[in-house]
C-alpha cells in the first residue's frame, strides 16, 4: 500500500472546540503529520448548547449547520499549514461534525419505535471550502444496521492498540468516557467496546456554573483536589441501572447534562466538594464498567491506555488509578498517538476506510447486525 494522507476533523460533546489533524496511512501504520486544535468562541459554545437536546428552533441549528464547516475548514488548513501539505495532497478528510442529539437506544415516535441521532457541520460545505472529498455523518450507517451508532472509534482502538500477549483497554475521556476492550491476540469479534458514562461534561458544567462561565472546565483537576469526595454520593450515582446494562451501550448530555448537574448542585456541597465527588464518580463509573465488562476483577487489562482531554485532569487520573490497582494506567503518547489527537486520527482512518469502500463499524461494539460502510461522501 502506497503511502497516503488522510484528515480529520473532530468536534466532541465536551463542546470545547474543533481538533484537526493530518496522518499519513501506510503499510507500515500510521504517522502524525500535524495537529491543531482551535477553541469555539464563547458565543459559538453558547449556540451549540442552545441546541443541544432542549428546546430550540430549526432556524438555529440550519444555520450552525452551515456555519461550523466554516471553523472546520479554518482549523483543518492550520494543520495543513503546521504539516507543510498542501490541501490538494490530502486524499481524503473525515470529519464527525457536532452531536446535538444522540439516542441509540429505540424510544417510541408516532407509533414507531426509533433510535436516531444527529451531527450538524454540512459535509458539502467542508468539501467546497477545502477543495478535499469529505466523508460525514458516520454514525446514521450504523444505526440503519440496527447499531446504536455508536462507540465508532473502536475500530480504530483495534488497529492501534491490539496486543499479541497482553489485553489493554484503550479509554478516551472526552465529554464522555468510552472504552475499546482488547483481549490479547483478539480477533475484531472479541472486542467490546461501549461508553462508560461521563468524561468531562459534569465537571465541565460545574465548573462553568462555578465561575460565572469565566472558566469551562478544571484545569488540571485543581478545583477537584482542594475539595473532598463524598462517598455515599459516589455509590448512590453507581446505582443507576445504565452502570449494570450489558454492551453495547452509550451515553450522552441527555443523560449527564443540565438535569443531572441541577441534581448535583441541589445537594448543596461546597463548590470544592461537589467538583471532587463528580471527578471521583467519573473515573468511578469508567472502573466500574471496565471491572464489569472488561476482564472483570479476575482478569483485569495490563494497561489502561487514555486519550481525550481527561488526560490533563490530574486528579481524575489519580481516581483512576486508586479505582484499577491493578491495571497500569498510562497516557496514549507512551504508545506514540497523542492523547489529544487521537479521536481525530480515528475520523481519518475511517474516513480513509470509507474512501475504499470497507465497513469499519465493530457490530460487537455498537450492536449492529452486519458490518457498515460509514458515513456519506462529499465531493468539492
Amino acid at each position: 500500500m502506497k503511502k497516503v494522507i488522510a484528515g480529520g476533523i473532530m468536534s466532541g460533546t465536551s463542546l470545547d472546540g474543533v481538533d484537526a489533524v493530518l496522518v499519513e496511512i501506510s503499510s507500515a501504520g500510521l504517522r502524525t503529520l500535524a495537529f491543531h486544535s482551535a477553541p469555539y468562541p464563547p458565543e459559538v459554545r453558547a449556540a451549540l448548547l442552545g441546541v443541544s437536546n432542549c428546546p430550540t428552533h430549526t432556524r438555529e441549528i440550519s444555520r450552525l449547520n452551515f456555519l461550523l464547516p466554516e471553523l472546520y475548514a479554518a482549523a483543518f488548513k492550520q494543520a495543513c499549514r503546521k504539516a507543510k501539505v498542501d490541501a490538494g495532497e490530502v486524499v481524503v478528510l473525515g470529519c464527525h461534525g457536532q452531536t446535538i442529539y444522540h439516542e441509540g437506544e429505540p424510544a417510541p415516535v408516532l407509533g414507531h419505535k426509533i433510535a436516531s441521532t444527529l451531527q450538524i457541520g454540512d459535509g458539502s460545505v467542508l468539501a467546497a471550502r477545502t477543495g478535499v472529498p469529505v466523508v460525514s455523518d458516520f454514525r446514521p450507517a450504523d444505526i440503519a444496521a440496527g447499531g446504536k451508532g455508536a462507540p465508532l472509534v473502536p475500530y480504530v482502538d483495534y488497529l492501534l492498540f491490539r496486543g499479541e500477549n497482553e489485553s489493554r483497554v484503550a479509554l478516551n475521556i472526552g465529554g464522555i468516557a468510552n472504552i475499546t476492550w482488547i483481549p490479547a491476540a483478539a480477533p475484531p469479534e472479541k472486542v467490546i467496546a461501549f461508553d462508560t458514562g461521563p468524561g468531562n461534561m459534569v465537571v465541565d458544567q460545574l465548573i462553568t456554573h462555578y465561575s460565572n462561565g469565566e472558566s469551562t472546565y478544571d484545569a488540571a483537576g485543581a478545583m477537584a483536589a482542594e475539595g473532598m469526595v463524598h462517598p455515599e454520593i459516589v455509590v448512590e450515582l453507581l446505582t443507576d441501572q445504565f452502570f449494570r446494562r450489558k454492551p453495547p451501550k452509550t451515553a450522552g448530555r441527555e443523560q449527564y447534562g443540565r438535569e443531572f448537574v441541577a441534581a448535583l448542585l441541589a445537594r448543596n456541597l461546597s463548590p470544592a466538594d461537589t467538583v471532587a465527588t463528580a471527578t471521583y464518580f467519573t473515573a468511578a463509573a469508567i472502573a466500574e464498567g471496565i471491572t464489569r465488562f472488561a476482564g472483570g476483577e479476575d482478569n483485569p487489562p495490563a494497561q489502561v491506555i487514555v486519550s481525550g482531554g481527561g488526560v490533563h485532569n490530574k486528579t481524575l487520573l489519580r481516581f483512576l488509578r486508586a479505582e484499577l490497582p491493578e491495571s497500569e494506567v498510562l497516557r496514549s503518547e507512551v504508545v506514540g498517538i497523542d492523547a489529544d489527537a487521537k479521536e481525530a486520527i480515528a475520523f481519518a482512518v475511517l474516513a480513509h476506510e470509507t474512501w475504499h469502500g470497507r465497513s469499519s463499524n465493530l457490530p460487537g461494539a455498537t450492536g449492529a447486525k452486519r458490518p457498515a460502510v460509514l458515513g456519506k461522501l462529499c465531493q468539492p
